[in-house]
């Protein structure tokens, strides 16, 4: 009874709701537990249709311009759910750190052929700073 109360309550603030069945990229690290503090990226990128391939070639030979300071968090792709949709998970320090590591990967040779290659495949893309709950194993 108390849990059809929750999700009674819940619908009423409820307003919209989006599902997705994602796949992690194969060269993509496997997330794992972080000692923190840190705040994390998500990046979303949709891509145009038949080009998911392409990202994948190309982005497992980038990944290892992200390794250094650990900040490769995830990398998936969605299966079920609106396609073409990938999601990369970063991890920093703070804000500050961020911007140091994005501005050290562009002093590497290399990434910029990455995004030259990348950039046409996509049609939108998107950032999202989250900070972790004190519960999450991702601090």
């Amino acid at each position: 009874e108390e849990y059809l109360d929750f999700r009674k309550e819940r619908s009423r603030m409820l307003l919209s709701r989006r599902n997705q069945l994602l796949l992690e990229f194969s060269f993509w690290n496997e997330p794992q537990p972080r000692q923190g503090p840190n705040i994390y990226e998500l990046r979303t990128y949709k891509l145009k249709p038949g080009t998911m391939i392409e990202w994948g070639n190309n982005w497992a030979r980038a990944i290892k311009y992200r390794q250094e300071n650990q900040e490769a968090v995830g990398g998936f792709f969605s299966q079920i759910g609106e396609l073409y949709v990938v999601h990369h998970l970063w991890a920093y320090r703070d804000l500050q750190s961020r911007e140091e590591t994005r501005n050290a990967a562009w002093r590497k040779r290399g990434w910029d052929e990455n995004v030259y290659y990348t950039v046409p495949l996509i049609r939108t893309m998107e950032s999202r700073i989250m900070i972790p709950l004190k519960i999450s194993p991702l601090q």
